[in-house]
């Protein structure tokens, strides 16, 4: 099993100029190959760990699998890839879709809003679920407190599932912050619990548009980020229906979109 954590030798500089020669913990960043049958589909950088569920996220987020009884097999190998293996007659085509997914930001086989439309996400179940305000401040200590690797080296995002009474359901850590929500999304593909109506997306970073289409394609209505949204993610948010909070510190947050899901 591939470690997500290396110690590595450093020097660390104190203050008046003394020098330190100390170990510290690092997360891992390697590349993993995605396959569906006999297909190169994605390259992603990522933190080693729940690669099967990495790979069942990305590929449903994508549309490229639709339900868990489309798999014949999934494997994961030491060399870095995930095999996806498809029952007869369940094969998309991806001979034109090819994808190389970076740590930073993801790419995405979809470019714009009209085309997520067009993969037929549709609008989310309007005004429902409904969430407590004052839950909102308390999400991202609870994300925190729980992200094990982090705790280790601080240089992971995370994404946490939780209900709308604010209990953790899956929690994911990754060096790409759109590897943790498709790992997420992988879990609950598995357990075959999408779509994800009743649930909240909690993100330890900034929320771009890629992350939005990848909770409007599992059906998570309420996103909520500790850093800011891009001018596509509020944009996705408003066409599909998505309650989108960011910027939340201490008690203070931005509501860009679905307000109406708030109660006081």
């Amino acid at each position: 099993m591939k470690r997500n954590i290396l110690t590595v030798p450093i020097q660390k500089i104190e203050p008046g100029g003394a020098s330190v020669r100390e170990q510290d913990l690092v997360a891992v960043e390697e590349p993993l190959q995605i396959r569906l049958g006999g297909s190169d589909v994605a390259i992603t950088m990522r933190t080693p760990g729940h690669d099967r569920e990495l790979a069942l996220g990305f590929l449903y987020t994508e549309g490229l699998v639709q339900d868990p009884g489309q798999i014949a097999d999934i494997r994961a190998d030491e060399a870095g890839a995930v095999v996806v293996s498809l029952k007869s007659g369940s094969a998309p085509d991806i001979d034109a879709r090819r994808f190389y997914v970076t740590s930073s930001c993801g790419v995405c086989g979809k470019a714009s809003i009209d085309a997520l439309a067009a993969a037929g996400c549709g609008m989310l179940p309007a005004g429902q679920p409904k969430l407590s305000a004052e839950l909102v401040p308390q999400l991202p200590a609870r994300l925190r407190e729980a992200q094990a690797i982090f705790e280790y080296t601080g240089g992971l995002h995370a994404a946490g599932l939780f209900n709308i009474t604010g209990d953790l359901i899956y929690l994911r850590e990754d060096v790409g912050r759109h590897n943790a929500v498709d790992k997420l999304i992988g879990a609950a593909f598995l357990e075959r619990s999408l779509p994800l109506h009743g649930h909240v997306l909690m993100l330890s970073g900034r929320v771009s548009f890629e992350l939005v289409q990848k909770a409007v394609t599992a059906g998570i209505p309420i996103v909520i980020a500790v850093g800011a949204p891009s001018s596509l993610a509020i944009e996705t948010a408003l066409r599909f229906g998505v309650t989108l909070i960011g910027f939340v510190r201490g008690e203070r947050f931005n509501v860009y979109t679905g307000g109406d899901r708030l109660i006081a």
